[in-house]
Order: structure tokens, then C-alpha cells, then sequence
């Protein structure tokens, strides 16, 4: 029997549902009306999992907000979004506004006191309908985070192309060390949900505990970014106890940043299979995943989605030629709401996703970065390419380019390396596998990549320390 387990509380998937339901019945009593925008903002927990069912049984239009967004952001989106009522933490930080806000906790506790009747099915064919059921910051790695708008069948939709090509099954574990509120974490609770499977909330910003309540429960299914499996290889290292909880598991899914393929091989001679990588955005949906009768890259695309590879004059390459990805969905979102909570609408078709990649000759995508140009030394470069060659040679970097009035960029690689080894031992290591245009004018060793939200290198908090050195070294 499917369960979801929290760190202290275990319900069954069928009780959980229940519990939905009423909070639905409640919320509706409280004045929600069917389209109604409720931004809920919260931490991972067994009663986030239960509200985000319920919002969808009463099909309200769920505005997904990070906890650890500050005020004035949340402030703004309220009211870009027109939202009409707040479902917070106790804890999280929701500005003094007209709207009114309710817990997680009041919602749980009001439903606990409501008369059982007869049990009613959680049904969220009404939140499917709506063109706007699910609205989600973008991760804004390349800029100012937008909402984007999305229906919730194809939402849904593209979760079960998911389950049909990863292979889900409903005696799996899932353990999605994510934050829910983001595209990916969300996915994961939503395809236990569908698969019928059991889900571990654990705490991911402990891994130690996490993996701990992942033995206990008997994970399968591990997802998370490059940046949490680089850290949880380190801690099993040093815990053997929760070694097995790894190896015991069937698959180690890994997105939402780019993979090395030095973590890939640590995996391989650690726990003898690979990590699973896989493609998408909150804008596009889960697009290709590896899998493991393929574990090749981010595998082919999902069944109804239709990849394709352009050059800068959009045609078509071969495979094996580097060039733009471009994504035919389905999935693909309705359009971004504009700071006045108009949807701007897509038009359906191909979709320039703005990464770099190729199709190999089996239809696998390999992804390579974002298509971002700088130009030095009168070439044309792109940071993320420079990063994949660094990485060819066994390093784990990330390439800032600051303007340079005689160069036209200024190279900085961060390496990140929990040795701290000097930056003249990298330079050894990486200089000899790039031209000397792309060579960095500096390399800084960190510890561990700064991070954002969604647990993707924070490419803005790198572009301040990098000019923070530029500001020292002159």
C-alpha cells in the first residue's frame, strides 16, 4: 500500500487523499470559489503534499511560491497574480496584505473537526479544465524569474509520459530530495501520486537524515541535482551505514542543472550504475530522460514530444552536430503573466529552448549549456562549452565572463573542490585541453558551488564573487 512519509508521520496515500478532500470542503466553506488564485508558499511536508491535493480538488488556480522567497517578492506576485487568498507555513514570511492568509496547520486542524460523511474521491478533473491551474517562478538562471502559466492537464499529462518512459511502478519509494515548490520536486510528488507509489518527504537540506529515513522506508527511487548527488557520494563515503541506502536503490534520477560526467563515473565505481540524467524546464515540462535499459546522456524524448537540433540560421543538423535545442510539446506552456497579470500566450509549435546540445545517432539528447555568447580576443565563446572541455578533464567549473575593454571578456573559472587544492594544481589539470582563447585570465577554487533555490549553481551569486576579485585584484 502506498504511503507518504514525513519526518514524523506516515499516512497512507488513500488517508492522505481523504484528508485533501475535506481541507477542499473547507476551504470551500472559507469562500474559495472554483479559479480562485492561492498562492501557497511552503516547506516540504507531509501537509504540503496534502493542501497541493486539496487545492487541486477544489480547483483553485495554485500559484507556487518558493518559503524562502523575501516579502517584497511575494508582495509583488500577489498581486501580479491577482491572488485571492495565501496558504503559508507558520514560519514563512508572507507580507500584510489585504488578502487573507491561512496555515497549513489551521487547514489540517479545521479539517480534522469536520463530520466524516460518506468518503468522496479526490477528483481534480476541474483543475484540469482551467488555463491557468498552475502558475510557477521560472528558475531565473538567466535573469529576472517570470510566472509561467500552465494548464493542469497538460501538466499532468506530461508527468505520465514521465512514469511510461522512466518506468515507475507502484512499489516504488520515490525520494525526491527537492523543493516541492519548483518544477521538478513538484513532478516527483505528483508522480507518486499518479503511479500510486510511495513518497519519502525527507529533509534535503540534511542529507544525513535524509538518507537515514530513506533506509528506513526502503527507498527505490532517488532524484535530486548534480550538487546534492556530488555531496551525498561524499557522506556515504565517510558513513558507510548509509552506503546500502544508495546502493540498495534501483534508480538515481538526476536534472535541473547540468551533469558532469566526472560525477557520473564516481557513481558508476561507487555503486556499479550511473546516474540517470534528464532534460526539461518549467517553461517546457519533462522533455527526454535516460533510463535504465538506456542510461545514454538525457536518453531520447518522451512519447508525443519531438526534438530537434538548429543552427544559428535554424536549419536543421545531422546528429552529432552541436547546435541549438529546439521542443516540440504538447506540455508546453499556456505563456508568462506580465507584470499587469495578463497572460502573454506562446504559440504553439517549436520552442527555442536557449541550450546547447546534439541528437546522437540512437535520438539521445545530450545537452552541453546554456547558448550564452561572449566574444574575446575576436571569437566567439560560450561559457557552458568551456565548462563541458574543463570538466572533460576531470574538473568541476563554472566560467564567469566580465567585460573587458581590450579582451571584450574577462574569464574567470571557479573550481569547486572540497580539497581546496590550489588553483595552480586546476591549471595543470585544464589549461591544456583549451585554446588559448578560451583559456580563464583566473581561477578561483571553492569548497562548493554557491547554490539558488533550486539547487542549480547560482550564476548571479558567481558573477558577484567573480567581480568582487576583479575589484581586489585592481
Amino acid at each position: 500500500m502506498a504511503k507518504i512519509c514525513g519526518a514524523d508521520t506516515v499516512r497512507t496515500l488513500e488517508d492522505l487523499e481523504q484528508d485533501a478532500v475535506r481541507i477542499a470542503a473547507e476551504l470551500g466553506e472559507r469562500g474559495l470559489h472554483r479559479g480562485d488564485r492561492v498562492l501557497f508558499k511552503a516547506q516540504n511536508s507531509v501537509g504540503y503534499v496534502t493542501v497541493l491535493l486539496a487545492l487541486m480538488h477544489a480547483g483553485a488556480s495554485i500559484v507556487l511560491l518558493d518559503h524562502n522567497e523575501p516579502a517584497e517578492v511575494t508582495e509583488r506576485v500577489i498581486g501580479q497574480a491577482r491572488v485571492v487568498l495565501c496558504v503559508a507555513d507558520e514560519d514563512a514570511v508572507v507580507p500584510e496584505t489585504a488578502v487573507a492568509v491561512l496555515t497549513i496547520y489551521q487547514l489540517q486542524l479545521a479539517a480534522a473537526g469536520r463530520a466524516v460523511r460518506d468518503e468522496v474521491d479526490l477528483d481534480v478533473r476541474t483543475w484540469c479544465e482551467l488555463p491557468d491551474g498552475l502558475l510557477m517562478c521560472s528558475s531565473g538562471s538567466t535573469g529576472t524569474p517570470k510566472l509561467v502559466v500552465k494548464t493542469g492537464a497538460s501538466f499532468l499529462a506530461n508527468l505520465r509520459r514521465n512514469i511510461d518512459l522512466v518506468g515507475h511502478v507502484g512499489t516504488d519509494v520515490l525520494v525526491p530530495l527537492l523543493p516541492f515548490s519548483h518544477q521538478y520536486g513538484l513532478s516527483m510528488v505528483l508522480i507518486a501520486w499518479l503511479a500510486r507509489c510511495s513518497l519519502v518527504v525527507a529533509p534535503y537540506r540534511r542529507l544525513d537524515h535524509a538518507l537515514r529515513m530513506a533506509g528506513l522506508c526502503g527507498a527505490t527511487v532517488f532524484d535530486a541535482t548534480p550538487a546534492t548527488y556530488r555531496s551525498m557520494v561524499n557522506i556515504v563515503r565517510t558513513r558507510p551505514a548509509l552506503r546500502t541506502v544508495v546502493a540498495s536503490a534501483r534508480m538515481l534520477c538526476v536534472g535541473a542543472a547540468p551533469l558532469y560526467p566526472g560525477l557520473v563515473d564516481q557513481y558508476v565505481e561507487e555503486f556499479g550504475m550511473p546516474l540517470l540524467d534528464s532534460y526539461g524546464s518549467t517553461e517546457m515540462g519533462n522533455v527526454s530522460f535516460a533510463s535504465v535499459g538506456n542510461p545514454v546522456a538525457c536518453g531520447p524524448a518522451v512519447r508525443g514530444v519531438d526534438l530537434s537540433v538548429v543552427d544559428d540560421d535554424g536549419a536543421e543538423v545531422p546528429a552529432g552536430v552541436t547546435g541549438e535545442i529546439m521542443v516540440r510539446t504538447p506540455d508546453l506552456m499556456t505563456g508568462y503573466l506580465d507584470e499587469n497579470g495578463v497572460l502573454d500566450p506562446v504559440e504553439p509549435g517549436w520552442f527555442a529552448s536557449g541550450d546547447f546540445g546534439f541528437l546522437d545517432q540512437a535520438g539521445n539528447l545530450h545537452v552541453l549549456g546554456r547558448k550564452r555568447a561572449v566574444h574575446r580576443m575576436g571569437h566567439t565563446l560560450y561559457p557552458d562549452m568551456i565548462e563541458r572541455k574543463i570538466g572533460a578533464a576531470g574538473c568541476s567549473a563554472k566560467v564567469v565572463a566580465l567585460p573587458d575593454d581590450r579582451l571584450g571578456s574577462f574569464l574567470v573559472a571557479f573550481v569547486e573542490d572540497d580539497q581546496n587544492r590550489p588553483a595552480s594544481y586546476w591549471k595543470e589539470q585544464f589549461m591544456p585541453v583549451l585554446p588559448a582563447y578560451e583559456q580563464p585570465n583566473r581561477v578561483v577554487v571553492v569548497k562548493n558551488f554557491p547554490l539558488n533555490r533550486n539547487g542549480k549553481p547560482d550564476g548571479k551569486r558567481l558573477e558577484e564573487m567573480a567581480l568582487e576579485g576583479a575589484s581586489v585584484a585592481s
